[in-house]
């Protein structure tokens, strides 16, 4: 058995650290679990937003409550029902390869997923309370990957028994191969698969990615800045150093803050809030430029919308700058109104790039950091993130293991909390006190409005 000891992580008010050793994970087993069923073989084309995707792995974590129940989260039903669920998606059971051409495909050899198991000296309630997405979190609950270069496995899985009798389940899953929502789709099925559920999906998952082929005609009809090199350096070993935080806002802070940002959804307006409290935490200077960045899911966007169950990379990446004096200077209302170019694109944005990338190197695109004076928003709203009930209740929480680099933020859902939200984000060490301050000024307003 293997042991993997980790240090201490400060509370999400603070910025990390790594001092006294606090946590340990032991080893029990690691092994490879293979489709239940013979699956189809052969290679699947992958499309170019599947190649401009960035080319890694997404570590996620689900933390499960224990509920007294005989067998919970045993390794032998948890391995069952993935092997089965390996049967629908069984492109998640091959190997990232190569065409005769040197493209990436999926080579569906149906060689099987990893499946480590092991326990830690962590109580369920201790862990909530302290973690934050960081590599040292997700080095003690997601199994550690290879380089993610062909050929390699897409999917490493963990299950870790905690002290209190609490489970976590850490994965990571090749980004080549799908995106967060086609993600959520598989840890759906594979629940409802353990839940006595048959082989058949809920919603079945599509594997045609020419659905997002580029056109015969190439029609270019935007810049796509996103999918180029930033103007000037960027320090990516400053940008990978971070202190991240969750914070959460309540139904009613939502609501006030969506009455101050007339016409904007949910995540647009409280992107413009973070944006706003971003831009004055790093103290930029009123003339910089500032852009946010966003990742738009196309698949209901399209015309025709692609199918419910697309497995695959479905999203765009999109932006909008203004100077920092903009953002910070009008009402977050403003804020909101410039952030409408990053959550308004359709089907001709679409299918432009997807042919822009047909005419560069996609699988080579620059992939490292931004600037410091940027931002880039994801939402994970709407996603059945807490569907994942494999028979023994419902995630207590669910989040990704660690941030990329400085200048994230997730927009989730909280569970059992209809209206709230959890904002999962990272900011430069010397930033991110600066920004709680701000943030949570601006929240206290927004509750006596």
């Amino acid at each position: 058995m293997l042991a993997r000891n980790q240090h201490q992580l400060l509370s999400t008010t603070s910025v990390l650290a790594c001092e006294e050793a606090m946590a340990t994970v032991e080893v029990l087993t690691s092994e490879v679990v293979v489709p239940a069923e013979e699956t189809p073989a052969g290679g699947i084309w992958l499309s170019n937003l599947d190649l401009a995707a960035r080319r890694g792995y997404t570590p996620t974590v689900y933390f499960y409550r224990p509920n007294g129940e005989p067998g919970f989260f045993a390794a032998d039903a948890v391995k069952d029902s993935l092997a089965r669920a390996l049967v629908v998606f069984y492109p998640l059971a091959g190997r990232l390869g190569l065409d005769g051409d040197g493209r990436v495909q999926v080579d569906c050899t149906g060689e099987g997923v990893v499946f480590v198991t092991a326990r830690s000296d962590y109580v369920l309630d201790d862990l909530m309370s302290e973690f934050v997405p960081c590599r040292e979190m997700r080095d003690l609950f997601v199994p550690s990957t290879p380089e993610p270069n062909p050929p390699c496995a897409l999917l490493f899985l963990q299950v870790t028994y905690l002290r209190c009798g609490g489970v976590v389940l850490g994965q990571a899953m090749h980004h080549s191969v799908v995106d967060a929502r086609g993600a959520s789709h598989f840890f759906e099925t594979w629940a409802s698969i353990a839940r006595g559920a048959t082989l058949n999906a809920p919603v079945p998952p599509c594997f045609d990615y020419k659905l997002l082929a580029a056109r015969s005609t190439s029609t270019v009809l935007y810049d796509h800045t996103e999918y180029k090199p930033e103007p000037g350096p960027v320090d990516a070993v400053a940008a990978s150093t971070y202190a991240s935080a969750i914070i959460t806002m309540t139904k009613g802070q939502v609501s006030a803050l969506k009455a101050r940002c007339v016409g904007a959804s949910t995540f647009r307006a409280v992107v413009a809030l973070v944006w706003q409290c971003a831009c004055r935490a790093r103290a930029l200077p009123p003339e910089a430029e500032t852009r946010l960045y966003s990742m738009i899911d196309m698949r209901a966007r399209l015309d025709p919308p692609l199918p419910p169950g697309y497995f695959g990379n479905a999203v765009i990446r999109t932006s909008v700058s203004a100077t920092a004096g903009e953002i910070m200077f009008n009402s977050v209302g403003y804020a909101a109104r410039r952030a409408l170019a990053v959550t308004s694109q359709g089907e001709d944005y679409a299918r432009s790039l997807v042919d822009y990338l047909e005419g560069v190197d996609a699988m080579n695109l620059p992939r490292s950091g931004i600037s410091r004076a940027h931002l880039r928003a994801i939402s994970w709203m709407g996603m059945p993130l807490y569907k994942a009930d494999f028979g023994w209740g419902t995630p207590a929480f669910m989040g990704p293991a660690l941030m990329y680099y400085s200048g994230f933020v997730y927009v989730m859902n909280v569970p059992e909390k209809d209206g709230a939200l959890a904002l999962v984000l990272s900011l430069e060490p010397e930033s991110m006190p600066d920004f709680r301050k701000v943030f949570g000024e601006e929240l206290a307003r927004l509750e006596v409005v």
